[in-house]
């Protein structure tokens, strides 16, 4: 009966991130990563089709959560940038691992490549971590 007791307040304090013989269990915490796609200017809308038609429905097979997308001008440079919301790293990486393995997006972007030439100049790719003093912890209700 002792043990059952013990395990009941371990298990207690594990369900509410309590410390437990004075370490503190987390959980691993949301990020954003911020993507940033230079795009040639004579693409631009071709590029724009192929994200929204394509990569964003196959995107979300894998569990990609787009919260927004903007296009932007800057230094004479057309963007296309996107922040996409992870329940943490590990579920970014793997999920980015298995969208460029699709086997379908690789086809697309072989036959668009094909038919119009180059797509990106560069990419940046940033992930973000909220602050303990961030305004929100969540993007997304």
């Amino acid at each position: 009966m002792k043990h059952l007791f013990i395990l009941f307040i371990l298990s207690g304090c594990l369900a509410f991130g309590q410390k437990v013989s004075g370490e503190n269990i987390s959980t691993p915490q949301p990020v954003h990563q911020l993507r940033i796609y230079e795009i040639p200017k004579e693409n631009k809308q071709v590029f724009l089709d192929r994200f929204r038609d394509h990569a964003m429905r196959i995107m979300k097979k894998y569990g990609f959560t787009i919260v927004l997308i903007w296009e932007s001008e800057f230094n004479e440079k057309t963007e296309f940038v996107y922040l996409l919301e992870w329940k943490d790293e590990h579920t970014m990486k793997m999920a980015w691992e298995g969208f460029m393995a699709d086997k379908e997006w690789k086809e697309i972007k072989a036959r668009t490549a094909k038919q119009y030439g180059n797509f990106v100049n560069e990419i940046e790719d940033r992930t973000l971590k909220l602050t303990d003093f961030s305004p929100e912890k969540k993007l997304l209700k």
